[in-house]
C-alpha cells in the first residue's frame, strides 16, 4: 500500500538496541493508521494492569498514510497508557515532528525500557543512536531547544522534548514538539520522563510514494480550493481559537472560578482581539497547512514585556484565565507562557490551581493560593513542576489531590476518569455531558464536540437537536465518535476537519495511498478502534461507575446563560449511559458483546 513505508523502529532504551518490524495487510486494512494502529500497537505491547511508569510500558509516536505528502492539516500522535486515568491515551499534536519521522522511513516509533542515566534519541534515516542528555536535564523545553539547535539546525532537524514537569513524572505533563507543539493530554511527557528520555531529534530525506500523482494534485487542488473561502477556516485563520472565548460566554460555556460558573466579566480580556493588540506578531503554520491558525508573539508592554511564546489558544486561555479568574491579557499569556516552559498541560495545570484555590478557600487546603493572583498561581506552577510542597500533591491531578484531602473536596475535583476536564461546561448540553463521560482517555471533547448541534445551530444528516432534550443524543454522539475516530487514523486536524468534507480525505486516501474505501467503511474502522479501547480500559480496571459528571454539574445548577439553572440528575445520566450501550451495541455495564465484536472482527480478548 502507498502512503505507508509500513515500516516501524523499535528502540529498546534499557539495552541500547533498536530493530524495525512491520504490520501485516490485515492489520492495516482494519486500523489504516494514526490512531488506529496506535491502538493496536499499545493493545499488544503493554500489559493495562501495569504500573504506569514501568520500564516495558511503550511510548508510541505514529503517523497517518498521509503525512509526508501535501495532503493538507496531517497531524500525528503520540498513544500511551495515561499514568494520571490509567486508560489507553491518544494525545494529539501539529507542527513538522511527525512529517520528519515519516521522511526518515517510518510510519512509527516504539520506545520501550527506560535509560540509566538522562538520554536523548537521535534518529538519522536509518543512523539510530541514544546519546547522554544529562546537560540537558533540568532545563525547560524553551532552554533545551537553544541547547539543541547548534548541533540539530531546524531547517534539517526536528525535536520532541519534555520540561522539568516531565523529568520529576507530573501527571500531567505533555510532550513539547517542534516547538510550540505539544501532545498535551494524559501525561505523556511523565511517561517520556519516567523513560529517562529528554528529548528525541530526527531527520529524514526519504519521499513517500504517491499511487496515482496526478489524480491526487486534482484532488489536492479542490481541497485547498474548497478551504480557501469556508467560513470556518477563514474564522481559525483570522483569530485562532481564541475566536471562540466570546460565543462561549455568550453561551453559559465558558468554565469560571473552577466550573462554578459559565461566563466571565473580563472574557474579553482573553479573546483573539485582545491578544492580537497586545500579544501577536506573526501566523504560523503547521507542515502542509493553508489555516495558520497559531500565533507566535511577544509582550509589547507592562510587566512581562518581551515575553514571547505561542499564542493562548481557547482552551488555554479559558482554564487559565476566566477558570482562574485571570482577567488580564498579559497575565493570563503569562500563565500559558510558563506551562510551555515547563512541559505543563494548560487544560490540566488550569483545573488542578482552581480546584486548590477552592480548598484553600474553604479550608481544606493550606497553600498560599488564591482566584485572581497572578503570582501565587504562576509560583504554584513552579512548584507542581518540580513536586515541591503543595506543588507535590497537585502533580498527581484533581482525582489523587482529592482523595488524598477528603473532606468533601471531590465535590469540586473537576475530572471524569481522572482527566481534567476541558474548557467546555457541560450544564445545559447533556450530549457534550455524554461525550465526556463515555470519551475513551477520559473526560475530553476531541472524541467529539455535539455541542455544535445543541447550542451552535449546526445539524447532523439534517436533523436539529433541541439543546436541553435527551431525546437522541447518544445516536448522535455515538455516530460522531465514531466518524472522528475513523479520520483519527489519518490524523486529520481537528480544525480542517470544518473545510474538507469526509468524501475528500477519502478521495486523497484512493490516489495517495491507492486505497478506496467508502463512508460506511470509514466510519466501521472508527467503531472498530472504539470497541478495541474499551476493552484495553476494562482490562485496565475501568468499569461503568467511572463514566459519571464531577458532582457540582449534578449538584448545583448553573447559575448564568440561556441553559441558567439547568443541572443533571442522577436518572439524567443513566439515561443517557443506558442509552449509549445501547447504541453502541454494549450490553447493560458497557462491556461490549461477543457479537458485535465479531462483527468488527476485534478479537484483542475482553475481561
Amino acid at each position: 500500500m502507498c502512503g505507508h513505508f509500513n515500516r516501524y523502529l523499535h528502540v529498546d532504551l534499557s539495552t541500547k538496541s533498536w530493530s524495525t518490524f512491520s504490520l501485516s495487510d490485515d492489520v492495516l486494512e482494519k486500523y489504516i493508521g494514526g490512531k488506529g494502529v496506535g491502538a493496536y500497537l499499545l493493545a499488544q505491547h503493554q500489559d493495562p494492569k501495569a504500573e504506569p511508569f514501568d520500564a516495558p510500558n511503550p511510548l508510541l509516536f505514529v503517523v497517518g498514510p498521509l503525512t509526508g505528502t501535501k495532503a493538507p492539516s496531517m497531524r500525528s500522535l503520540v498513544v500511551f497508557q495515561s499514568p494520571v486515568t490509567r486508560l489507553l491515551t491518544d494525545s494529539h499534536f501539529g507542527g513538522h515532528f511527525g512529517q520528519q519521522v515519516k521522511s526518515a522511513g517510518y510510519d512509527g516509533l516504539l520506545i520501550t525500557g527506560s535509560a540509566t542515566s538522562p538520554s536523548l534519541l537521535e534518529i538519522d534515516d536509518d543512523h539510530i543512536a541514544i546519546k547522554d542528555a544529562g546537560h540537558l536535564w533540568g532545563m525547560n523545553t524553551y532552554e533545551s531547544y537553544d541547547q539543541l539547535r547548534p548541533d540539530y539546525p531546524e531547517k534539517e532537524w526536528r525535536i520532541a522534548c519534555i520540561g522539568p514537569a516531565g523529568e520529576n513524572r507530573v501527571n500531567f505533563a505533555v510532550i513539547d514538539c517542534d516547538p510550540h507543539r505539544q501532545a498535551g493530554r494524559g501525561g505523556g511527557g511523565a511517561v517520556m520522563g519516567a523513560k529517562n528520555l529528554k528529548a528525541i531529534v530526527v531527520r529524514g530525506t526519504k519521499k513517500v510514494e504517491i499511487a496515482d500523482p496526478d489524480l491526487f494534485r486534482k484532488y489536492l487542488k479542490g481541497t485547498l480550493a474548497d478551504m480557501k473561502d469556508n467560513d470556518y477556516i477563514v474564522g481559525f485563520r483570522v483569530g485562532g481559537t481564541a475566536a471562540s472565548i466570546p460565543w462561549a460566554d455568550e453561551e453559559g460555556l465558558l468554565p469560571t472560578r473552577n466550573f462554578q460558573r459559565g461566563s466571565f466579566e473580563h472574557a474579553a480580556e482573553l479573546g483573539d482581539a485582545a491578544q492580537r493588540e497586545k500579544y501577536w506578531d506573526k501566523d504560523v503554520a503547521c507542515a502542509t497547512c493553508p489555516i495558520a491558525c497559531t500565533k507566535l508573539g511577544s509582550l509589547k508592554e507592562g510587566r512581562f514585556a518581551g515575553m514571547a511564546g505561542d499564542s493562548l489558544e481557547y482552551e488555554s486561555a479559558a482554564m487559565l484565565g476566566a477558570n482562574l479568574e485571570i482577567g488580564k491579557t498579559d497575565e493570563a499569556i503569562c500563565l500559558g507562557l510558563t506551562c510551555d516552559l515547563l512541559g505543563l498541560d494548560t487544560i490540566s495545570a488550569g483545573a488542578v490551581l482552581s480546584f486548590a484555590c477552592e480548598a484553600v478557600e474553604k479550608g481544606l487546603l493550606e497553600a498560599d493560593l488564591c482566584f485572581g493572583d497572578l503570582d501565587s498561581l504562576a509560583a504554584m506552577l513552579g512548584d507542581i513542576s518540580t513536586r515541591q510542597g503543595v506543588g507535590d500533591l497537585l502533580a498527581d491531578g484533581v482525582r489523587a489531590a482529592a482523595a488524598k484531602i477528603g473532606a468533601g473536596s471531590d465535590s469540586f475535583a473537576i475530572h471524569v476518569k481522572g482527566l481534567e476536564l476541558p474548557a467546555w461546561g457541560p450544564r445545559g448540553v447533556p450530549g457534550m455531558a455524554l461525550a465526556y463521560m463515555t470519551a475513551d482517555r477520559g473526560g475530553c471533547h476531541q472524541r467529539a464536540f455535539p455541542i455544535l448541534y445543541e447550542a451552535g445551530g449546526e445539524t447532523w444528516k439534517g436533523q436539529s437537536y433541541e439543546r436541553l432534550s435527551l431525546d437522541g443524543k447518544a445516536q448522535l454522539l455515538v455516530e460522531i465518535q465514531n466518524r472522528l475516530a475513523g479520520l483519527d487514523t489519518f490524523v486529520t486536524c481537528d480544525f480542517a476537519r470544518y473545510g474538507i468534507t469526509d468524501e475528500a480525505y477519502l478521495d486523497l486516501l484512493a490516489a495517495g495511498a491507492g486505497r478506496r474505501i467508502d463512508l460506511d467503511e470509514l466510519y466501521q474502522v472508527g467503531e472498530r478502534i472504539w470497541n478495541l479501547t474499551r476493552l484495553f480500559n476494562l482490562k485496565a480496571g475501568m468499569t461503568k461507575e467511572h463514566e459519571d459528571l464531577p458532582r457540582r454539574f449534578k449538584d448545583e445548577p448553573l447559575p448564568d446563560g440561556p441553559a441558567a439553572g439547568h443541572r443533571f440528575s442522577e436518572s439524567d445520566l443513566q439515561r443517557l449511559l443506558a442509552d449509549y450501550y445501547v447504541a453502541r451495541g454494549w450490553d447493560e455495564n458497557g462491556v461490549p458483546t461477543q457479537e458485535r465484536l465479531k462483527v468488527l472482527e476485534v478479537d484483542y480478548p475482553a475481561q
